[in-house]
């Protein structure tokens, strides 16, 4: 980012970030949603934690 950007600029930059946090936090439920109805019980968080797991066991080097 210039560190030279005006006011305006920087209401500008804020209003597309926040533009694509939003967007990022929409895809996130959705995904998370999905893995629920395909029986991850708890979303993202189950599908980290089972991911770990195969990781572990194909590699018992990883953690």
């Amino acid at each position: 980012m210039d560190k030279n950007l005006n006011e305006k600029d920087l209401k500008t930059w804020a209003a597309k970030l926040e533009s694509q946090i939003e967007h990022l936090e929409g895809e996130l439920t959705y995904l998370n949603n999905l893995l629920t109805e395909v029986g991850f019980s708890e979303g993202i968080e189950t599908l980290k934690v089972t991911t770990k797991e195969l990781l572990a066991e194909k590699s018992p080097s990883f953690q």
